[in-house]
């Protein structure tokens, strides 16, 4: 029910928080920070969810275009 559903979403975000802080280390973009923050403002709240929805995307590219040289080499 809703509750499962609540636990799963819970823990799929814990999940992306802590991946996004070990692959943000040294690179300077404090995105992960601001993901964990509560939101005060809706509008802040979207736009903090369009920096770390582009950056999980950046990620997910990255990962796809390296697996791809793997499999062609």
């Amino acid at each position: 029910g809703a509750r499962f559903v609540h636990v799963i979403y819970s823990f799929a975000r814990y999940v992306m928080i802590e991946n996004m802080k070990k692959l943000s280390v040294g690179t300077g973009i404090p995105f992960a920070k601001v993901v964990t923050r509560r939101r005060k403002d809706m509008y802040i709240a979207k736009a903090r969810h369009r920096v770390a929805y582009n950056k999980l995307l950046q990620v997910l590219q990255k990962e796809d275009f390296v697996i791809q040289k793997y499999k062609e080499k």
